[in-house]
């Protein structure tokens, strides 16, 4: 069964580039536009990896990694960000809260699906 990775970017190309890599590589996608959306998809169902941007409209995605992280189903869900934001201090605000990875923008399909290979949960 595949797995399922869910890209959360108010850039839609962006979630395109990223879906379109990560079904390449076989996995299952859901997308949100911030992370307000993001919460409404977390509905129960499996998610393997969570794949954030920082910088979005109405939640941001470090109030959406510390959001996730009290939910019971999902506090264990790795989290990724990808966004252009590359300052040390928004790095360990995220680690902090709970991101597991930090990729920043531009990025190589290759490099994220070899780090997605690495935090997606079995």
């Amino acid at each position: 069964m595949a797995k399922t990775i869910l890209i959360v970017d108010d850039s839609s190309s962006v979630r395109t580039v990223v879906a379109t890599a990560l079904k390449g590589a076989g996995y299952e996608v859901l997308q949100a536009v911030d992370g307000k959306d993001a919460l409404t998809k977390l509905t129960g169902v499996k998610i393997n990896l969570i794949i954030s941007d920082v910088n979005m409209p109405n939640m941001d995605g470090i109030t959406l990694v510390k959001e996730i992280k009290k939910l019971p189903r999902y506090k264990f869900t790795p989290i990724c960000m990808l966004t252009t934001e590359s300052e040390q201090s928004k790095i360990q605000e995220g680690r902090a809260a709970g991101a597991k990875a930090w990729i920043v923008k531009p990025f190589q399909p290759p490099k994220l699906l070899d780090a997605v290979s690495k935090l997606v949960l079995p």
